[in-house]
């Protein structure tokens, strides 16, 4: 019965829908998720158990869900009553580390006071830790949170997010931080067939679409950009949509007078894509103009 009371599968399906890809952290999701479960169901016969650790370290790109799953993470922690609030508070080292003597425990302090009853996510969580410099702040404030992480734990839920690397440097830094996570998960990049899935996912909560040649240009749009600099998975996808978007409304603007149809409004076309900087290289033609993305 808690399982069905708890509608934890409705979260599970949330999840399959809305994250293309995924699978290692989707089981990931499922088996923490059954532990908790089982958790709750040894409660209510009385039996004995710790309360489970329940802070998590999400390593991967960016780009890759760790936002997305730790909202959904927050949902299932709230629908079995291990936190009081169905909330994310997401922030980073500026939120919580002051510039000055005196500034960081106070600005730490509040950020858990609007986080406590939910979950604390603590993007690119390294920065808070910087040894090279013996007068930075960062360490007063893992201080604060290594306290509350171990006496409050059963009214916050932290998750740390990072690259993979500099998140092991981190924790070999910080013993303490380390032994109070409990899940660690990492999330693996999209392949170039999920990207295109993600993008038409995208373009179809916006009612676009890619017309044949335009899915075709995107499918060759995404392996050059893959291989550039700053290339940030799902986010770079929505970048690179954002920009059709706009090339394809200077297109329509630039017709004037002529007729616009719905099937024009709602279709990307091939120019709209092929104009990017990405297949700079492939264009010998010098008056060719070249976007930015």
């Amino acid at each position: 019965g808690v399982f069905r009371d708890s509608q934890i599968q409705e979260v599970l399906d949330k999840l399959e829908r809305e994250l293309v890809g995924l699978k290692p952290i989707k089981t990931r999701i499922r088996e923490i998720a059954a532990l908790l479960l089982v958790d709750r169901v040894r409660k209510s016969l009385g039996l004995t158990s710790g309360p489970p650790s329940l802070h998590m370290c999400f390593t991967g790109n960016p780009g890759t869900g760790k936002t997305t799953v730790a909202m959904r993470m927050a949902e299932i922690l709230h629908r079995l009553g291990y936190i009081r609030k169905c909330t994310l508070a997401a922030v980073t080292r500026d939120d919580l580390v002051g510039q000055y003597i005196g500034h960081t425990a106070p600005k730490t302090k509040e950020v858990l006071k609007r986080a406590m009853g939910g979950v604390l996510f603590i993007d690119e969580a390294y920065y808070l830790y910087r040894p090279e410099n013996e007068r930075d702040y960062g360490q007063e404030s893992i201080e604060i949170l290594l306290q509350v992480m171990e006496n409050q734990r059963e009214d916050l839920v932290v998750i740390l997010a990072g690259y993979k690397d500099r998140m092991e440097t981190f924790f070999q830094g910080n013993p303490g931080m380390s032994s109070r996570i409990a899940h660690h998960l990492d999330f693996p990049n999209y392949t170039a067939d999920e990207l295109i899935a993600i993008a038409k996912l995208m373009l179809e909560k916006q009612q676009y679409r890619f017309s044949p040649e335009a899915e075709k240009a995107f499918y060759q749009y995404l392996p050059r950009r893959m291989q550039m600099p700053n290339f940030a998975n799902a986010r770079s996808v929505r970048n690179a949509l954002d920009r059709a978007r706009l090339r394809q409304a200077n297109r329509l603007f630039a017709r004037h007078q002529d007729t616009i149809t719905k099937k024009d409004l709602i279709t990307i076309e091939a120019e709209d894509i092929l104009v990017s900087r990405v297949f700079r290289n492939d264009q010998p033609d010098p008056n060719q103009t070249i976007d930015q993305e």
